[in-house]
């Protein structure tokens, strides 16, 4: 019987919630994590009840309670005319019956260390910084994993968790580069005393306009507001911490409402990345290796589901390894469960992107669907996603 630790390539969100949930099952693992420090780029998560389903399973509910913020709704604006799209309210009695748990949002790096302390604090977890997973093999009763300086470990099993650009991905699907969307992402927070009065509102606040949609929401406790910026584009430079064109970014929202352009006019500084996916596929696991979140399933962000997702896999995932008593079987009776409802929310990503930035009458017919809605229709619509169910109806794995 194999003994040696699971191994997870990629230190992020996903990574440690794979860490965490195998540790409650009594399975140790190491983290492989290619960055000197376990840092995440400061910017917003939006968490829908499907999280928090996930993180009660998990024991981190507190801990992210402490740091989140709850929205009072989900509002879209028109960026042109300044009218009312839709509004979803949220936390509210009808919807914590309806989904039995909250929305929220929180600062990423707040939900990344939830994640490290929990995993670290169960005593199973190793993390190993500075080090690059380059290449594997599946020995039949164990991986040998190449890191970038030529060292190698032995362990039970790999899961990739080394996101976008997965390297372990690269071996299983072999599907070249992500899919490039044409959209572009700016993100930036702002200090709470310097929001203007007409945004100051504990809601998340999608500015829809033609190929363009500005978010905003506060975090941190209520501290900064979160600001994301999307535009049709061409012109990027891949990575998360690339400086964006505050030229650009002004040209592709000129004449939209006052509302925006004010909370534009306040950021000096804007990081920029290319928003990016891949179709859906059915099979991510090979014998003793698997994927988990964005290296399984790479998601444009309009359903806000990338961290929920991950956190789901990593659940059922561990779910499954303490079921099985092979990994490769334990890996297989996972992607089962997941890749349908991963599927689903990519292509649905996907679909939302163009709701977001339509223009002419398709943003007319926007109009027309969806400011009729009330609150239950809405909450009908999202059932598919919050409600902590499978694509196959099923009760997701806790």
């Amino acid at each position: 019987m194999n003994t040696k630790p699971y191994l997870i390539a990629g230190g992020g969100i996903g990574g440690f919630a794979a860490a965490l949930a195998l540790a409650q099952k009594g399975i140790e693992s190491i983290v492989i994590e290619r960055e000197e420090e376990l840092r995440e780029a400061g910017a917003g998560i939006q968490l829908g009840p499907n999280g928090f389903r996930m993180f009660d399973t998990l024991g981190v509910t507190d801990a992210i309670r402490a740091n989140a913020v709850f929205p009072e709704a989900l509002v879209m604006m028109d960026a042109l005319d300044g009218s009312q799209v839709t509004r979803v309210p949220l936390n509210t009695p009808e919807f914590t019956d309806r989904f039995e748990y909250p929305y929220g949002v929180i600062y990423r790096p707040d939900l990344h260390d939830t994640f490290i302390d929990a995993a670290r604090a169960t005593g199973r977890v190793t993390v190993r910084l500075g080090a690059k997973v380059e290449a594997y093999e599946d020995t039949g009763n164990g991986v040998r994993v190449t890191l970038g300086d030529d060292s190698t470990i032995e362990a039970q099993a790999l899961i990739g968790a080394d996101g976008l650009w997965s390297k372990v991905r690269e071996t299983i699907v072999s599907d070249g580069r992500p899919r490039v969307s044409g959209h572009i992402a700016y993100r930036a927070v702002l200090p709470e005393a310097d929001v203007p009065d007409a945004n100051h509102r504990n809601e998340v606040i999608l500015w829809a306009g033609p190929k363009t949609h500005l978010v905003h929401y506060p975090l941190h406790r209520g501290d900064i507001f979160n600001l994301v910026s999307v535009f049709h584009s061409d012109a990027y430079e891949e990575g998360w911490d690339v400086y964006g064109d505050i030229s650009e970014l002004n040209q592709r929202f000129a004449g939209q409402r006052t509302e925006v352009m004010g909370m534009l006019d306040k950021i000096e500084s804007w990081r920029m990345w290319v928003l990016c996916d891949r179709d859906p596929v059915k099979n991510w696991s090979k014998g003793r290796v698997t994927l988990l979140g964005d290296a399984a399933h790479p998601m444009l962000q309009y359903l806000a589901q990338g961290a929920c997702m991950a956190t789901e896999d990593a659940v059922c995932l561990a779910h499954h390894v303490a079921a099985h008593g092979d990994p490769a079987d334990a890996f297989l009776a996972y992607q089962a469960d997941r890749y349908l409802r991963t599927a689903r929310v990519q292509m649905t990503a996907r679909l939302y992107g163009d709701i977001y930035h339509a223009a002419g009458p398709v943003a007319e017919l926007r109009q027309m669907m969806l400011s009729g809605r009330t609150a239950q229709q809405a909450y009908d619509g999202m059932s598919w996603l919050y409600a902590g169910v499978n694509a196959r109806g099923q009760q997701i794995l806790q």
